[in-house]
């Protein structure tokens, strides 16, 4: 078992020493070498459909092509299960010491036996290898997931460098990776902004299932990397591993390309670095605790728009926004014309620009920090204005007006109570309560009851119900409700 490890070790150590000056590995600044690209596979375009569909095609094995180029890339696993034997000596070969070697797909063959070889030429050492197929004719294994273990297809690779070197993309994920190893795989995990520009520096080989490893660089100069599926080709995952992993480790989950549609009209731009505050209660992103997570919004919470971008094939865009009093970032999507939203009609309504936001910190100017929580909160309390109860309950379904120039507001709540609002003749809350919307003594199960419990309450008990205008009222608390 000594002698095993040790062979492994030493077969690392060669192999990382012959793919040193590879140029398919790239690292982030600190660790990274400049490295240019060399080689690029001539293999067949699909029809035009959109960026990844256009430039980065699937080939299951059944469609593999003579000549395609594949990098050895083991994990763990693969240093315990070897997958390549020499085709002249009929040996298997360590993962360990092809690691990082480069295999030109030559086709496949079928032996007397059954057994079915998938033939690779290594061009760094000249030497011919072959994988033997598990099960099956060819026919029956192309078509599966499966694929030829530890290849990481560098079509990918070559064809992600001739589009995206040097251009600017927008992190859709806030989940990124920086190298700590040159030699090595090793990695630490970092939290940025997303929706934040950056520059492609380098572009190199990853993994077997996500192949492209992509370095970008923020305006400050940091750097950082992910390694994210293309065309899919040899993965070795299924379609839902995919979708698993689709907001770190696909491309359109952890990049936006800033195509020639991508762009933002100037009476939208206008709205960026203005201060905007929620009308009602909605549902945004959010980064806390280095997660990003879906949270309720308040209404009447102040926003400083930081940035606009469009969302790719579709009319909404994301507002990145800075909380006014926390200054923590938010993101929403949103369109700026009604007919825009998803689902039309019977859409979130929320999702217009025009609905949700209105401009400045609203009231927020001339109320007081009580106020505001109370607002946010959905309550009402004392000394309240009409706009900032409005704000707080949104429109009452029915107002009374007092001949003395004051005005009750009535609020439906659960468990058919109503809550009363009266303002005084400023239009000040003067006082607040709930009630049951019936009366008890109308209804004969309810008038029951009650007078059951009356009558256990003997005299020793006052009835608490007030009047007022003859409705009957039920006194909860004279301060404060919640909607």
């Amino acid at each position: 078992m000594k002698r095993w490890t040790l062979l492994v070790a030493v077969s690392f150590v060669m192999s990382t020493a012959m793919a040193q000056d590879n140029p398919y590995i790239v690292k982030t600044k600190g660790v990274q070498k400049e490295e240019v690209a060399q080689s690029q596979d001539a293999t067949d375009e699909a029809e035009p459909t959109d960026f990844m569909g256009k430039n980065f095609r699937y080939y299951s094995m059944c469609d593999w092509k003579e000549g395609m180029r594949f990098m050895v890339v083991p994990e763990k696993f693969d240093l315990l299960v070897n997958t390549f034997h020499d085709a002249e000596t009929k040996k298997e070969v360590g993962n360990g010491m092809l690691r990082h070697f480069i295999m030109i797909y030559k086709g496949h063959n079928m032996l007397p036996n059954g057994r079915v070889h998938i033939n690779f030429t290594c061009l760094d050492n000249g030497r011919d290898y072959y994988y033997e197929q598990p099960f099956g004719t060819f026919e029956d294994y192309c078509y599966t997931k499966m694929g030829v273990p530890t290849l990481a297809y560098l079509g990918d690779v070559d064809k992600a460098r001739e589009l995206l070197m040097n251009q600017p993309l927008l992190t859709r994920t806030q989940y990124f990776r920086v190298d700590t190893e040159y030699k090595g795989d090793g990695y630490r995990d970092v939290v940025v902004d997303k929706n934040m520009l950056v520059t492609v520096k380098a572009i190199g080989v990853g993994t077997r299932s996500f192949p492209v490893k992509i370095i970008v660089e923020d305006e400050n100069g940091n750097q950082f990397y992910q390694n994210v599926a293309m065309s899919k080709t040899n993965s070795g995952v299924r379609e839902e591993g995919f979708s698993y992993d689709a907001d770190m480790y696909s491309f359109a989950g952890s990049f936006e390309f800033l195509g020639a549609n991508m762009t933002v009209s100037s009476n939208i731009r206008e709205y960026v670095n203005k201060t905007v505050h929620t009308k009602y209660v909605t549902s945004m992103s959010s980064k806390g605790s280095g997660k990003v997570r879906d949270v309720k919004v308040p209404r009447f919470t102040g926003f400083i728009i930081d940035e606009i971008t469009p969302v790719r094939n579709s009319k909404y865009y994301t507002l990145t926004m800075r909380e006014t009093d926390s200054r923590r970032v938010y993101y929403k999507d949103v369109v700026f014309n009604e007919d825009d939203i998803n689902g039309g009609a019977s859409g979130a309504r929320d999702d217009f620009f025009g609905y949700l936001f209105g401009m400045g910190e609203g009231e927020s100017r001339s109320t007081s920090k009580e106020t505001r929580a109370a607002i946010r909160e959905g309550r009402v309390i004392k000394d309240m204005s009409k706009e900032e109860v409005e704000l707080a309950m949104g429109e009452p379904f029915k107002v009374i007006h007092d001949p003395e120039g004051g005005e009750t507001w009535m609020y439906t709540r659960s468990n058919d109570v109503i809550l009363d609002v009266f303002f005084d003749e400023k239009g000040y809350v003067t006082l607040a309560k709930a009630r049951m919307a019936f009366d008890k003594s109308t209804d004969p199960k309810k008038a029951k009851n009650n007078r059951s419990a009356k009558s256990r309450a003997g005299n020793a008990g006052k009835n608490n119900t007030k009047k007022k205008n003859g409705t009957p009222l039920e006194e909860v608390d004279s301060r404060e409700f919640t909607n």
